[in-house]
C-alpha cells in the first residue's frame, strides 16, 4: 500500500531489532512527515557510521579513534576487567556510575543453537590483557538468560588457570520489588546468593 520508496525504507527499518513492520511503516511515514533537511542529515548520519566507527582494538567498544576513551582514561581501575555482551550493556555500566574498571565488550554471547561458538566472539586478546594489565578481577557481567549463562561458565573455565578472581554479577530481587510477584528463579537466586546483614551499631 505504501509508494515504493516508502516502502524500501519501512522494509529497512523492519530489520532493526524490536522493530515490526507496523512500527518500521510508521516511522518511515514520520520521517516523511518531517522537514526534507531531517531525511538528509539521517542519511549522511548513516553514511558516516561505517566511515568513522571503529572498533576498540583493545576493549572492542565502538570508538572513532585508537584506544576508545575508556581505555585511554588514566583514572580507571585497570586491575578490575568487566565483561560484558554487547555495546548497550556496558552503556548501562556506564550510566550508574557505580563501575570505574574497565571493559571487555564479546559482541554476542554463546548461542549453538545460533551457531554462534566462542570463535565468533571477540574474545582473542582477552587473556593477553588480564595478563599485560596485572587485572586482579574479572567480573562476568552476561545476562542470566541460557545464552548468558552457558557464556559466563564458559569464560570461568576459561579463565581459571590465569589465577585470577572471576565473580558474577549478582541476580536478585529488584528495589521495590514484592516477593509474591517474583518467578521462583528470581526468588531463587536471591536466596543462593544471600549475604550477612552486617549492622554497624555506635561502639
Amino acid at each position: 500500500m505504501l509508494p515504493t520508496a516508502l516502502d524500501k525504507l519501512a522494509t529497512l527499518l523492519s530489520r532493526l531489532p524490536g522493530i515490526g513492520e507496523r512500527s518500521a511503516a510508521r516511522l518511515a511515514v514520520h520521517i516523511l512527515s518531517e522537514p526534507s533537511d531531517y531525511a538528509a542529515s539521517l542519511g549522511s548520519a548513516l553514511d558516516e557510521l561505517h566511515g568513522k566507527v571503529i572498533f576498540c582494538e583493545a576493549c572492542h567498544m565502538l570508538c572513532e579513534r585508537q584506544p576508545c576513551g575508556i581505555c585511554r582514561d588514566l583514572t580507571r581501575d585497570t586491575k578490575t576487567l568487566c565483561v560484558v555482551g554487547e555495546v548497550v550493556d556496558m552503556m548501562a555500566f556506564e550510566r550508574t556510575g557505580a563501575y570505574l574498571g574497565l571493559y571487555h565488550v564479546m559482541h554476542g554471547v554463546l548461542a549453538p543453537l545460533k551457531g554462534i561458538g566462542p570463535d565468533d566472539l571477540r574474545l582473542g586478546n582477552l587473556e593477553g590483557r588480564i595478563q599485560s594489565l596485572g587485572v586482579q578481577e574479572v567480573i562476568l557481567a552476561t545476562n542470566t538468560d541460557v545464552e548468558g549463562e552457558a557464556t559466563a561458565l564458559y569464560l570461568a573455565r576459561r579463565l581459571e588457570a590465569l589465577g585470577v578472581s572471576v565473580t558474577r554479577i549478582a541476580t536478585g530481587i529488584p528495589m521495590g520489588g514484592e516477593l509474591e510477584y517474583l518467578d521462583q528463579n528470581t526468588l531463587s537466586r536471591a536466596l543462593v546468593g544471600r549475604r550477612e546483614l552486617k549492622l554497624h551499631g555506635p561502639t
